[in-house]
């Protein structure tokens, strides 16, 4: 029944701060509309994945948190060093892939994955 997710929305105190970090922290080119539609590439995955209310995967206080999948962890950590952007949790190797956490203005954990 279920052919993919349509959207992701949450709400945020500073919307020109928001957008402006997703947009030069993970190049994400936000529209007028205060959005972005991003088209996977053959091969990428969502992944809907549920954790109980104490897991500490992620904060307890974030009720959802972001994944994007990246081609290549190491060039994107070093873009994210060259602009300033501090890694919230250092990377992991798992049999799941690669994986590294950021924060954005609003201290949203932010996981970033290379399969």
């Amino acid at each position: 029944m279920i052919k993919g997710f349509g959207g992701i929305f949450w709400r945020t105190k500073n919307l020109d701060d928001i957008k402006k970090w997703y947009s030069e922290v993970l190049k994400i080119d936000i529209e007028n509309w205060n959005g972005a539609i991003i088209k996977p590439e053959s091969g990428n995955e969502t992944i809907l994945s549920f954790f109980t209310e104490d897991d500490l995967y992620f904060p307890p206080e974030q009720q959802v948190m972001l994944n994007f999948q990246v081609d290549n962890l190491n060039e994107t950590i070093k873009h994210l060093e060259q602009i300033g952007v501090p890694l919230a949790k250092k990377k992991e190797i798992s049999e799941f892939g690669k994986f590294i956490w950021i924060k954005d203005p609003d201290g949203r954990l932010v996981e970033l994955w290379e399969k």
